[in-house]
């Protein structure tokens, strides 16, 4: 009666492929999950050895025999991967074995859990490549300095614009604070805590002023200084925009 719940539990989990293993690697039971996410049913599949979902690149590295090797030794194998269905198809697993011992010990097979996380994965590669455009745009704006600060306005990253602007190289600049680009004066009357604490508490600061270059000439800057946050809300930086428009204020004097 038991075993028969089991076996009714495990068909209706149709998310996870579960099946079992003899100690040799092939298949003796198969759940509706299996049939699902490998796309084979029950009577086709039982009795193969479960190296067939693997890539042909894969078998021939011998990685099957060594995810039952680690699983009998070290009592459980997960990794992710790609692995192949039916149709040829491909999708990437999240894959899990372990050892089926007797009362007294004996192996007598593996338990298998895989489960398809090619939408997490594939979310993932889109987040990386639309961060690895976004620095290649940041780092092609020489016009503007664009940089980060943490909390406490240390600098975390600096482009190539930054470095044309103020004359510091990333080397030399990140882990500095930024008070350093305003004048003496400013510094001594706190307007770079000022800023700060107007950015953390409103969102936003933006201004103009004079900054000061590593060659310690000035220059007028228009400054937009935006909160960054998680996902709770907590305060985790501040994103910098700073442009020289020293022409336009002689311009207009």
């Amino acid at each position: 009666m038991e075993t028969r719940r089991l076996e009714l539990l495990l068909d209706a989990v149709a998310d996870y492929a579960i099946y079992m293993l003899d100690p040799d690697g092939f298949i003796t039971s198969w759940n509706v999950g299996a049939e699902r996410v490998k796309g084979y049913q029950a009577v086709e599949i039982i009795g193969q050895h479960f190296s067939r979902f693997f890539t042909p690149e894969v078998r021939s590295n011998g990685l099957p025999e060594k995810i039952l090797e680690q699983a009998r030794t070290h009592g459980r194998h997960e990794a992710e991967g790609w692995r192949v269905r039916k149709d040829g198809s491909r999708f990437c697993a999240n894959a899990i074995c372990q050892p089926v011992l007797d009362d007294q010990g004996a192996l007598v097979g593996f338990a298998k859990v895989t489960r398809d996380i090619t939408e997490r994965v594939q979310a993932q590669h889109a987040i990386l490549e639309t961060e690895r455009r976004f620095r290649i745009l940041v780092e092609g704006v020489l016009d503007y300095a664009i940089y980060m600060l943490d909390p406490s306005g240390m600098i975390t990253n600096w482009n190539k614009g930054a470095e044309r602007l103020k004359g510091y190289s990333a080397d030399e600049i990140i882990g500095q604070h930024f008070s350093k680009f305003y004048t003496k004066e400013d510094r001594n009357s706190g307007l770079p805590i000022h800023v700060l604490e107007t950015a953390a508490r409103e969102g936003r600061y933006e201004a103009e002023g004079w900054r000061v270059r590593k060659d310690g000439s000035r220059f007028w800057a228009s400054v937009v200084m935006d909160t960054i946050r998680d996902e709770a809300g907590s305060l985790v930086g501040f994103a910098k925009v700073t442009r020289d428009i020293t022409e336009r204020r002689i311009a207009l004097e």
